[in-house]
C-alpha cells in the first residue's frame, strides 16, 4: 500500500474513534472553542469600534483644527477664522448662496449607564445652523431638531440606547441648567449617534466659552477640493489652521482606538491558548496510549511511522477546528450586532455594533489552529516513534 493510502487509512480510523474519548475530546474542544470565543469577542469589539469610526467621516467634509491639534478638545477656532474659512477655495454653497461651514464645539457632560447604573463621560455638541448639512447621514427620526437659542436639545440613537434618562421630552440637568429632549437623531455607523447636539451660541453662554469655537467643518464642492482648502488654511497668516477630511480624521482616531482593544485581546487570548494547549497535548497524548497496541499492528503489517504521524496530527486539528467552530458560533449568535460602548479619542463613550467580520474570524480560526497543530506534533512523534514489537509483547 503507498504511503498516501497508509496516511488516508490511518487518519479515517483516527476520526472515527474521537468519540471512544469522548470526555477528553469534549474537554478540548470547549477549551478552545474559548479562547475563539473570547479573541474574537474582543476583535470584534475592535472592529465594531474601528468602522463606527471609519463610517463617520465624509471625503468631501473637511474638519478644520488649530495647527498641532490632533482631536477637538485640545482645538480652538475663533469666530473671524469661521469667517475667512468659508472665503476659502472649493467651498460649497448653500441654495441661499452662503458657505456651508459649521463652527462647533464638544463638551464632556455625564449622564448613568443603563447597564452598570453608573455616571460615564458624554459628548454634548454645540452645533450652528449648518450641522445637519454637513451631516447628510443625520436625520431626525422622533420629534424635531432644536430651536436656536433655547435650552434645547437632541440626542442620537446609540447615545439613548446606552444612557438613561435621555427619552423624548424628559429634562436632563447639566451643571445649573436645565434641558429638554425635543428630538431622536439616527446616523447609523457613525460616531455622531454617540452625541448630544444643542445649539451652539448657548452652550457657549451656558459654559462659560466666550465666543470661540473648537472646529469647524466645511462642505466641499468635490473631495479634490481638499488640497487647495487645505493649504489656503494653513497658508493664511489670519488662519494657520490644520484642514483634512472627516474621513482621514476618523480613520486616524479608528486607528489609535481600535489597536488598544486588540492590545487587550491578544495578549489574553494567548494565555487562554497555552491552557487549550495543555488541554490538547493531554487528550493526544491519550489518544496515543489507548491506541498504542493498535499503532503497532499497523507498523507490523508494514504503515510506516509517517502515517501513524499524521493520523495523530489530523486528529488533533480535527478537535480544533470543531472547536473553533463552537467558538465562532458562540460570538455570532451571542454578540454579533450588539449593542456597546467605551471610551472614545475625547475620553467620552463612543456607541457602536459589536461587529464579527470574516476577517477576524480568520485570525480566530487559525490560532486554533495553530494550538491544533502544536498539540498534535509530539503526541503524533511519539507514534510515530513506537517500536512495534516491543509494545505487542508487552
Amino acid at each position: 500500500m503507498s504511503i498516501l493510502n497508509q496516511t488516508r487509512s490511518v487518519i479515517a480510523m483516527n476520526v472515527r474513534s474521537i468519540p471512544q474519548r469522548l470526555g477528553m475530546s469534549l474537554a478540548t474542544i470547549g477549551a478552545i472553542a474559548m479562547v475563539v470565543a473570547v479573541l474574537l469577542s474582543f476583535l470584534a469589539l475592535a472592529n465594531g469600534f474601528s468602522q463606527t469610526l471609519k463610517g463617520s467621516g465624509a471625503a468631501d467634509v473637511a474638519i478644520v483644527l488649530r495647527d498641532g491639534a490632533d482631536a477637538e478638545l485640545s482645538s480652538t477656532v475663533s469666530r473671524d477664522q469661521v469667517d475667512l474659512l468659508g472665503q476659502g477655495p472649493g467651498v460649497r454653497a448653500a441654495s441661499d448662496g452662503h458657505p456651508i461651514v459649521s463652527p462647533e464645539l464638544m463638551l464632556v457632560v455625564d449622564g448613568v449607564k443603563k447597564s452598570s447604573g453608573t455616571k460615564a463621560n458624554m459628548p454634548l455638541r454645540g452645533l450652528g445652523p449648518n450641522g445637519l448639512l454637513v451631516r447628510k447621514q443625520a436625520k431626525i427620526t422622533q420629534g424635531r431638531m432644536f430651536a436656536p437659542g433655547s435650552n434645547e436639545i437632541v440626542v442620537g440613537a446609540g447615545l439613548l440606547r446606552e444612557f438613561a434618562g435621555f427619552e423624548l421630552g424628559k429634562s436632563i440637568r447639566f451643571g445649573s441648567q436645565t434641558w429638554k429632549v425635543v428630538g431622536v437623531f439616527e446616523a447609523p455607523g457613525t460616531v455622531f449617534e454617540s452625541e448630544l447636539w444643542a445649539d451652539a451660541p448657548v452652550v457657549q453662554s451656558m459654559f462659560k466659552r466666550g465666543t470661540t469655537f473648537q472646529t469647524a467643518r466645511v462642505a466641499l464642492t468635490s473631495p479634490e477640493a481638499l488640497k487647495a482648502f487645505a493649504a489656503y488654511a494653513k497658508a493664511d497668516p489670519r488662519l494657520q489652521l490644520k484642514a483634512q477630511s472627516e474621513q482621514a480624521y476618523y480613520a486616524a482616531q479608528a486607528e489609535r482606538s481600535g489597536v488598544l482593544i486588540k492590545y487587550f485581546g491578544w495578549p489574553l487570548g494567548i494565555i487562554m491558548a497555552i491552557g487549550a494547549l495543555a488541554g490538547a497535548l493531554n487528550t493526544m497524548y491519550a489518544s496515543v496510549s489507548s491506541r498504542a497496541a493498535e499503532i503497532a499492528t499497523l507498523r507490523v503489517i508494514g504503515f510506516s511511522g509517517f502515517s501513524a504521524f499524521m493520523g495523530t496530527m489530523v486528529e488533533a486539528l480535527v478537535l480544533s477546528a470543531l472547536g473553533a467552530l463552537v467558538g465562532v458560533a458562540i460570538c455570532a449568535v451571542g454578540f454579533n450586532g450588539l449593542s456597546a460602548s467605551t471610551l472614545g479619542a475625547g475620553f467620552t463613550q463612543v456607541t457602536f455594533r459589536i461587529q464579527v467580520g470574516p476577517e477576524i474570524v480568520v485570525q480566530a480560526v487559525v490560532l486554533a489552529l495553530i494550538i491544533g497543530l502544536v498539540g498534535g506534533i509530539f503526541p503524533g512523534l511519539r507514534a510515530a516513534r513506537q517500536r512495534p514489537l516491543l509494545v505487542l509483547a508487552g
